[in-house]
C-alpha cells in the first residue's frame, strides 16, 4: 500500500512573513509567485513545495494536510491562491490537537497510522502524531526534497 503524506502549512509549506497565516490580515492576493495580505506582508511557499507536491501526485500518492489554525478559511483561501489545493484529498484545519486531526485522516481514508508520514515544523506536533505510529518528520527550514527522498528510500 501506498503512504498518505499528510503535512502542516505554517513552516512547513509556507511562509507567512515569519509568522503564523492566522496572524497575517486578509484580505490575500496572489502578486507572480507570492501572495500578500491587505498589509503587504508576503507569504511564500518554500521553493521544493509545488514540485514535491506535483510529483507525489503524479506518482499517485495522496496527499492531505493537518493544520491547527485558529483562521481556516484563511489557510484555505491561501491554498486556492497558490492554486495547491486540490492536489489535497483530505483537509483537517482547525485548532486543536493533531491526534484529532489524525483520528478523523485515518477514518477517513481507510489508512493505517503505520502507512502514513507527517511534515510538521512543530516538534510537539512530531511527539504527539508520533505516538499513533505516525512516521513523523520534523520540518526545521521548509520541506524539501531530499526530506520526500528520505522517505521514499531513493
Amino acid at each position: 500500500m501506498k503512504k498518505l503524506f499528510v503535512f502542516d502549512l505554517d513552516f512547513t509549506l509556507w511562509n507567512a512573513g515569519g509568522t503564523w497565516c492566522d496572524h497575517t490580515n486578509p484580505p490575500f492576493r496572489r502578486i507572480n509567485q507570492h501572495v500578500e495580505d491587505a498589509d503587504g506582508s508576503r507569504i511564500v511557499l518554500y521553493p521544493d513545495v509545488c514540485q514535491i507536491l506535483n510529483q507525489l501526485t503524479l506518482d499517485d500518492f495522496t496527499l492531505a494536510l493537518a493544520s491547527r489554525t485558529g483562521e481556516p478559511s484563511w489557510a484555505l483561501q491561501l491554498l486556492r491562491l497558490f492554486e495547491i489545493e486540490d492536489l489535497f484529498k483530505f483537509k483537517e484545519i482547525y485548532p486543536g490537537s493533531k491526534i484529532k486531526h489524525f483520528n478523523k485522516l485515518q477514518s477517513q481514508s481507510g489508512i493505517p497510522f503505520s502507512d502514513m508520514v507527517f511534515y510538521d515544523d512543530e516538534m510537539r506536533n512530531i511527539h504527539e502524531v508520533g505516538v499513533l505510529g505516525v512516521d513523523a518528520v520534523y520540518v526545521e527550514n521548509g520541506l524539501t526534497i531530499q526530506m520526500i527522498e528520505n522517505q521514499l528510500n531513493f
